[in-house]
């Protein structure tokens, strides 16, 4: 048998750093309104407003 691995290969980017935040239920109808709607992830979104965020902070 072969040496390799099964399963899913490594990312080029791993996602390996966690956060935790609290939000009020408003707050959440929206996000997971945005995730119906864009056929994503709650995590997506998130990464998604920031890089939003810190671009137009950029200009």
């Amino acid at each position: 048998m072969s040496s390799k691995k099964m399963g899913r290969p490594p990312s080029d980017n791993p996602k390996s750093e966690t956060i935790k935040i609290r939000i009020d239920q408003a707050i959440l109808s929206k996000l997971d309104a945005c995730t119906e709607k864009l056929d994503t992830t709650r995590s997506d979104i998130v990464r998604k407003g920031i890089e939003k965020v810190y671009d137009d902070l950029q200009k």
